[in-house]
């Protein structure tokens, strides 16, 4: 039998090597292709995005550096003053803490409201499901000022609160529920809850029924199935909601001002009042700022806690 020549396998190799190159150019040039419509589908909304969300954030930040009148012009002189006037300040170092610690009470409130709603859509049939879902979902259609001032009137010392609990003997002078840290609470928590339900209950979507059945086969009680099954696998959602709910509390500015006035001066509020009653543009935008930093730092470290605990798989 004839051997085959060296020169005939190097052309062999010569054409798979040509084969592979031209195979390998063709997936690329078709995924950039693939990439084509999706950029032009995302170019509009990345427009909006950038010129009414950067743009103004750059602008803001921009204006946060300077301590002059002169906001734009060859005389505006750049430094941290503004900066340095709110952490030195007692008054808004107190706004601050307060605006961090209602944001995590109404996180706490949405939370423990929130899981009972989310677990009984879980474990619903997917008619009644839609029911619970439209029932959450429908108080986001009506204005949320509205909302706030059918809890203005329930919250009044002579509302229907405070008089109910008077006739029932339960208290003898009204509650001071407006105009205090109880009412923005409730106002929050009632305007932010379909949120925190609809995250829970999307985590607990995901949750495979053959577990809790697996683990009452093992002898678990429905409580320990819960805490040991459930619970834990539903951290996700739990932890998302949290975020969401934190952080639109946290840049909350109808509710506190409304529920809250003069008593309760969280950081949206001083700043707008800084910005439009004082025409303080600079020092309101730095503190405009001071309220981001503190929201993105929060969020990013109650995350990571999450994400390197014992529980760390269920987030990967």
């Amino acid at each position: 039998m004839e051997p085959v020549r060296s020169d005939v396998n190097q052309e062999v190799k010569q054409k798979q090597k040509l084969a592979a190159v031209e195979t390998q150019t063709r997936f690329k040039n078709k995924k950039r292709r693939s990439w084509v419509p999706g950029l032009l589908l995302l170019l509009p909304i990345l427009l909006f995005i950038f010129g009414f969300f950067i743009v103004p954030m750059l602008y803001i930040l921009y204006l946060s550096f300077i301590t002059t009148d002169d906001l734009g012009g060859t005389s505006a002189v750049y430094s941290l003053k503004n900066y340095a006037q709110f952490f030195k300040d007692s008054y808004y170092l107190s706004s601050l803490w307060l605006t961090v610690k209602i944001s995590l009470y109404t996180v706490i409130v949405s939370l423990i409201l929130a899981y009972p709603v989310a677990l009984t859509m879980a474990k619903s049939s997917p008619r009644i499901r839609g029911y619970i879902a439209l029932l959450i979902a429908s108080p986001l259609l009506v204005s949320i000022v509205v909302r706030n001032f059918g809890w203005y009137l329930l919250l009044l010392p002579n509302g229907t609160i405070n008089h109910t609990l008077i006739s029932l003997g339960i208290i003898d002078t009204p509650l001071k529920l407006l105009f205090s840290e109880v009412g923005v609470v409730i106002g929050l928590s009632n305007a932010y809850l379909p949120f925190m339900v609809l995250a829970i209950a999307t985590s607990l979507y995901n949750i495979d029924p053959s577990l809790e059945k697996a683990g009452a086969i093992l002898g678990a009680s429905p409580i320990r199935s819960f805490f040991s099954i459930t619970l834990p696998l539903s951290l996700p959602g739990i932890v998302s909601g949290c975020v969401l709910v934190f952080s639109l509390s946290m840049s909350a500015y109808v509710t506190p001002a409304l529920m809250g006035g003069a008593n309760v001066p969280v950081i949206p509020v001083v700043a707008y009042d800084q910005i439009n009653n004082l025409l303080r543009w600079t020092f309101g935008s730095a503190i405009s700022y001071v309220l981001l930093a503190t929201t993105l730092i929060t969020v990013i470290v109650f995350t990571r806690a999450f994400e390197l605990s014992k529980f760390k798989e269920v987030f990967r």
